[in-house]
């Protein structure tokens, strides 16, 4: 797969330092276009939410490898990433929250929370373990894993609840797996 998707990758890496955008102004406009698929989440438009994540995420993959290309690589930078990785998180898993509850569908709507609550979490026991001191880059199911799933339920239609319990499920056992990991190395 890396093979197919790198002359694409270069090209828009290309195309983005040749317009002069800015790393941050990737990383903003992931954030603005992850609220509008929250947006459409809760109107119940899953497609054009679908549409909308895939393009945030592709501003979201670019802005760190802006950064790069252009020399602006900082440590505030990835730290601002990486707040409003969380953010973003917040605002999906609780507009699907809120949509599914508004529908009446109390099973997936509490496994978009559970979701919700884990991804946190794993992001929380790597923030948590490395302030200590211990690096942790192992886990099932990360971000990009999450993105993935999230993508496949919001542009295929019916699809939406076994990716709940996938997310849900394997966010969980990422959680326990790097908390473990934590433990044992620290």
């Amino acid at each position: 797969m890396q093979h197919i998707f790198a002359w694409p990758y270069r090209a828009i890496l290309a195309f983005l330092i040749w317009t002069g955008v800015r790393p941050w102004q990737l990383t903003m406009l992931s954030l603005i276009l992850n609220v509008l698929t929250g947006w459409q989440i809760l109107q119940g438009n899953w497609l054009v939410a679908g549409i909308l994540l895939w393009v945030a995420g592709l501003c979201d993959v670019f802005d760190g490898s802006v950064a790069r290309q252009r020399g602006e690589a900082k440590r505030s930078g990835a730290f601002l990433d990486s707040v409003l990785d969380r953010v973003s998180d917040m605002i999906l898993f609780s507009c699907l929250f809120w949509n599914l509850a508004a529908k009446g569908e109390t099973v997936q709507a509490a496994l978009a929370l559970v979701t919700l609550i884990v991804s946190l979490s794993v992001s929380q026991i790597r923030a948590e373990a490395e302030a200590v001191g211990v690096q942790l880059t192992e886990g099932l199911f990360q971000r990009l894993e999450r993105f993935l799933a999230l993508l496949v339920g919001l542009l295929i239609p019916g699809t939406m609840p076994i990716v709940l319990v996938v997310l849900a499920a394997l966010g969980a056992f990422t959680m326990v797996q790097r908390g473990f990991s934590a433990l044992t190395q620290a």
